[in-house]
């Protein structure tokens, strides 16, 4: 959802050999035969530390040594051309590109009366929306690397895309919620293989070197979490099934342009084979930090698929509550979690982020049970706050945590954690549903709880070793 997707990072992974983040270098050369800047000299730099774990959450290593050949090394080859902003079109293509996708997270928010009701389906039924999406998406990162690492990342985007857009139109198409729900799962497919490398495409074609092209990213990851929910209400408020093809038609859009645009050859040389991320999860560490993620989600996915349930707001109401939530998730994976993480430790900032998002599920909970809906509206917005914080520290975590390549510990952290997200949006309408509307929120609470028990008695150990590191 969420998701983030959400980071985008180029260190070498703490304990791993020098050797290994050459084995997944993403490196840009220019016409001239000049390789792009890269990052080095900005490890241990807050901000690029932060955007290092990123680029390590999509599947991408951008090596800090200098560029290299043969196949420890991963090339391309283009023309600046014309420039925009000071990037080539390309870039902005594909950073456009990659807003549409995140989109998705929220699309679907204001529209979820709106489909029960048309559809004649429940709340826990309509709420299998997010639990197909993000049920294959868990399993298909355990794959996507394996596979744009053969196809290439040009190809492995325009096959996303495609998928998206045809899934995302025949879901526009649904009669019954079964149908619906089924279309939606393709479209997870798609998705996971876009942004398994839209990362790599940026990386590769941007002037300015990594953080530059990063920082793009993360600018398109917040703008596409933010107006999900806006776009879904301003088409949703016409007719539901529009939000599905408005989808379509810009991930159409952005289809040609990477078409006709993006003529560099993007190759992601993971190296990595399709068991890898299991095994990595053999590690205490990336198990830990999956556990404690998957726990989060229960959280996290109470407020984004219950609480359209659980307000008397319409399809615009519903759809400005969460363009505010998602402004703020924005801002603080990118501003605000590097800054605690550099004030206050891993520790300290989990715990507060944390038992800021528990006590926040508490009142939103006792909001629903006193009716109190201007309040519930505003504890919703606010806590995108410790969202948006929690969603980077838990990325950085686990691509440091271990020492595996980061491209296998970030697909075997995903494929846990996003499990969590597709069973809690199922568990939170069944138990709204069946012992009432606050309900969902105290299960939230208490999954968050957990996780932070998890991670305070399981995982400490672990990340202090972080925190001596970086």
């Amino acid at each position: 959802m969420p998701t983030t997707p959400f980071s985008a990072t180029a260190s070498a992974t703490a304990a791993a050999p020098a050797t290994t983040t050459a084995t997944a270098a993403v490196t840009a050369t220019t016409t001239a035969g000049q390789s792009a800047p890269s990052a080095h000299g900005t490890h241990g730099a807050p901000q690029a530390h932060h955007n290092d774990m990123s680029a390590a959450e999509n599947g991408v290593i951008l090596d800090h040594q200098p560029a290299q050949t043969g196949t420890d090394a991963a090339r391309s080859t283009t023309s600046p051309g014309r420039l925009i902003g000071g990037q080539p079109v390309a870039v902005w293509v594909v950073a456009f590109a990659a807003m549409v996708s995140f989109m998705g997270i929220g699309l679907v928010d204001p529209i979820l009366k709106s489909i029960a009701g048309n559809l004649n389906a429940t709340a826990s039924q309509v709420s299998l929306l997010f639990t197909s999406y993000l049920l294959v998406t868990a399993f298909a990162m355990l794959v996507t690397s394996f596979f744009s690492s053969r196809l290439g990342g040009r190809l492995t985007l325009i096959i996303g895309l495609v998928v998206i857009i045809v899934f995302s139109s025949l879901a526009g198409t649904s009669s019954t919620v079964a149908a619906l729900v089924g279309w939606r799962a393709g479209w997870g497919l798609g998705n996971a293989l876009f942004i398994a490398t839209a990362l790599a495409a940026i990386v590769a074609v941007a002037r300015g070197g990594a953080e530059k092209a990063i920082t793009l990213y993360e600018a398109a990851l917040g703008v596409g979490i933010s107006a999900g929910p806006l776009l879904g209400a301003l088409l949703g408020g016409i007719q539901w099934r529009l939000p599905f093809f408005g989808v379509a038609a810009l991930m159409a859009i952005a289809l040609i342009a990477i078409v006709l645009f993006l003529k560099t050859k993007i190759t992601v040389a993971h190296g990595v084979s399709i068991m890898a991320p299991l095994t990595a999860l053999s590690h205490g560490g990336i198990l830990v930090m999956g556990i404690a993620a998957l726990l989060y989600n229960g959280g996290f996915f109470a407020v984004l698929a219950w609480t359209p349930f659980a307000v008397p707001l319409g399809v615009y109401g519903i759809g400005f509550m969460f363009f505010g939530w998602g402004v703020l998730v924005g801002i603080c994976a990118v501003w605000g979690a590097p800054w605690m993480h550099r004030r206050f430790g891993l520790i300290t900032s989990f715990s507060a982020a944390i038992g800021l998002f528990s006590l926040i599920l508490v009142g939103v909970a006792l909001a629903v049970a006193a009716g109190s809906v201007p309040t519930v509206i505003a504890l919703v917005i606010a806590c995108g706050i410790p969202l948006g914080v929690l969603n980077t520290l838990f990325t950085q975590s686990a691509m440091n945590i271990a020492p595996v390549p980061r491209p296998v510990a970030s697909a075997g952290y995903n494929f846990v954690r996003f499990l969590g997200g597709a069973v809690s949006p199922w568990i939170c309408g069944k138990i709204g549903e069946s012992v009432g509307p606050a309900a969902p929120f105290w299960f939230g609470a208490t999954c968050v709880a957990a996780a932070l028990a998890v991670l305070l008695g399981f995982g400490s150990r672990y990340l202090r070793r972080i925190n001596t590191i970086h």
